[in-house]
């Protein structure tokens, strides 16, 4: 495997990923700052790929313990190696797929960037693009249950998600008794449509649905404020970077 090297948070973290196949965007970046967890809390992630998106959380939140869980070993293998470097010891990798996991203790936080490119789509020429980015039917649902399966009563799931997976996702989220669901969309420009959001829930959770005002990712000179304030690391220095939990807010 031929690896590029670059960071993350505006510097803050060293990133090793694959020069071919799936490379990482600003999704697990985003994803990330969302999570509420505090210092000493334990969080699992889904698909971990290469780590980006504990790896930023790591570095968000001191004291941490978390669990990546990967189906590709080579990719799992790159993700323990990029928490080493990074110096965050309490950041592990696990070769397993999260549909056939199961948990051997309880975590505070369940986060993932699941595949959302239908099978129908265009095929990348890259077997390992195409294998980290395609979904299944039922997958979405497959990745909910077992995440929320390994959550405390109270303990939160994120996904950063297409708007068109929506309605899919909501019926997951309930079916895995995750509830007081807060939805962030994330727009491209101004007046632009949404095509991604997050969507966040708890576990037991009973409270009503709420839609945030989300957040503009570009302008007509690249990233806003408000975004590059979240992808730099450049936000006041609290758990969620975005204000998903009132808690965190």
């Amino acid at each position: 495997m031929t690896l590029t090297t670059g960071t993350l948070l505006g510097g803050l973290v060293r990133y090793d990923q694959p020069k071919e196949g799936y490379r990482t965007g600003i999704e697990p970046v985003l994803l990330a700052a969302s999570v509420p967890a505090r210092e000493g809390e334990s969080v699992l992630e889904a698909g971990c790929g290469a780590g980006a998106g504990l790896l930023c959380l790591g570095w968000r939140v001191a004291g941490i313990i978390g669990l990546g869980l990967e189906r590709d070993p080579a990719m799992a293998a790159l993700a323990a190696r990029n928490f080493t470097a990074n110096g965050l010891a309490a950041l592990r990798a696990e070769i397993a797929d999260v549909g056939d996991w199961r948990a051997e203790a309880m975590f505070d936080h369940a986060f993932a960037n699941p595949p959302w490119f239908s099978p129908a789509d265009t095929v990348s020429p890259v077997a390992a693009r195409q294998a980290a980015k395609s979904a299944h039917d039922g997958l979405l649902d497959t990745w909910v249950s077992s995440l929320a399966r390994a959550l405390r009563p109270r303990g939160t799931l994120s996904l950063i998600l297409p708007v068109a997976a929506l309605p899919e996702a909501i019926a997951a989220f309930t079916a895995a008794k995750c509830g007081d669901l807060t939805l962030m969309p994330l727009w491209p420009r101004e007046g632009t449509p949404a095509k991604m959001l997050i969507l966040q829930g708890k576990r037991l959770g009973r409270g009503a649905m709420r839609l945030l005002p989300g957040l503009v990712l570009h302008d007509a000179v690249g990233f806003t404020q408000e975004a590059d304030r979240v992808l730099r690391r450049r936000e006041e220095e609290r758990p969620g970077a975005l204000p998903l939990d009132p808690a965190g807010a």
